[in-house]
């Protein structure tokens, strides 16, 4: 019996004449995510792309798993083929292909989609035939059309026949690749991978820019967000990692500064040189992890002082949440083990006993000013490391 993988299109369908140009690139990245498991024919029609694995020996499985972190696909379904598109194949392969469900289950219903409409029986008439084939096959089972245990689901469309139970939940969003580029401002904590992940489920092609300041910050601490991006590249696709070596800076900060202000004229030098990277790798907007009064340096006023550094658009998609519903997504991308490992980042490097929770944009940029930061911002720019980061799997 041959199984193949029905994909639903999420929000691709909204997208009136660019819809082809956003199913082509979400076909690509299907391709791509499962190319190590071999070779796949990958066509679409009526809202529905069809994964056909070319090869008997492809692991379903792994392929199943690896298609739900694929943004742009609202669910998925591993599906049998029925051999001819005729009701007698349907007959036979339903009670045969669904038999773990079904002796499982106490009660069940089927759901008929005929799209091709040459069909010569209506979606009514397939359900009844089905239905009884069933019922007669698994005498335990009992019709309930509200909430059976399990669903039969037949789609009989222009290119097959094919029969499979209840569809998985896919990762929604939009194919990435379709949203443009950003640069995400990565730390080693639980918040900047959830943005990244965010924002990448919303198209984004992803430019990680970590700031490094050994001896303050050790190698652990970066190969630690290494593998935080590895788990965010599942859903993302390969990601760029820049490593800016911040110490220079961070020490004439803490020598040159008002100590309640390191925080935010730390940041704001974050965001200027993470601004100048992202022109250089044709990236046309910021993301950061922050979210609302979490911390002294995520208050209205000092969000302001730290935009005005950039003058291109800043993405904070946990902008408005509560530290549990970001935990909660780290634990679903696998990221938030790794992000509570103890070695930290540059952020917490000379942190001020006091710092202001109210500042005034005047005050911050004119002792920015008086420090003069720019030559060591060149020197940092001149020094950048590259790591391109892959999916761990």
């Amino acid at each position: 019996m041959k199984e193949i993988l029905l994909l639903k299109d999420g929000e691709i369908v909204l997208k009136g004449l660019n819809r082809r140009q956003f199913e082509d690139v979400l076909k690509k990245n299907i391709r791509t995510t499962l190319q190590p498991l071999g070779r796949f024919e990958i066509t679409s029609a009526q809202s529905t792309i069809c994964v056909r694995p070319l090869s008997e020996d492809t692991d379903l499985d792994e392929a199943c798993e690896r298609i739900g972190r694929v943004f742009g696909i609202v669910s998925y379904s591993r599906a049998a083929l029925c051999e001819e598109k005729t009701m007698a194949s349907v007959l036979e392969t339903a009670p045969a292909y669904l038999e773990k469900q079904l002796r499982a289950a106490k009660t069940f219903k089927v759901e008929a989609k005929r799209s091709d409409k040459k069909f010569p029986l209506k979606s009514p008439e397939i359900c009844r035939e089905l239905g009884g084939t069933i019922l007669s096959r698994y005498p335990h089972l009992r019709v309930d059309v509200h909430h059976p245990d399990v669903t039969v689901y037949v789609e009989i469309r222009d290119f097959g026949a094919y029969v499979h139970a209840d569809p998985i939940r896919g990762a929604g969003g939009i194919p990435v690749g379709t949203g443009g580029k950003a640069v995400i401002l990565i730390s080693g904590g639980i918040d900047s991978p959830v943005a990244a992940y965010m924002m990448a489920k919303r198209g984004l092609r992803l430019t990680a820019v970590h700031f490094a300041s050994p001896p303050y910050t050790s190698l652990r601490a970066e190969e630690k967000v290494v593998r935080l991006l590895q788990k965010v590249s599942r859903y993302a696709g390969p990601i760029k990692m820049i490593t800016v070596p911040f110490t220079k800076l961070q020490e004439k900060l803490r020598d040159d500064c008002p100590e309640e202000l390191f925080t935010i004229i730390m940041r704001r030098l974050m965001m200027e040189i993470s601004q100048r990277i992202a022109r250089d790798n044709d990236c046309a907007a910021l993301i950061t992890g922050e979210s609302l009064g979490q911390v002294a340096s995520q208050t209205i006023g000092a969000l302001n002082c730290t935009d005005e550094a950039a003058d291109m658009v800043v993405f904070r998609p946990l902008i408005g949440m509560d530290k549990q519903e970001i935990i909660d997504i780290s634990y679903k991308i696998d990221t938030y083990e790794t992000s509570i490992e103890p070695y930290e980042d540059c952020c917490t490097v000379f942190t001020p006993r006091h710092p202001r929770t109210k500042p005034i944009l005047k005050f911050v940029k004119e002792a920015q000013q008086r420090a003069g930061f720019e030559p060591l911002i060149e020197e940092a720019l001149q020094n950048l490391k590259i790591t391109q980061i892959q999916s761990e799997d």
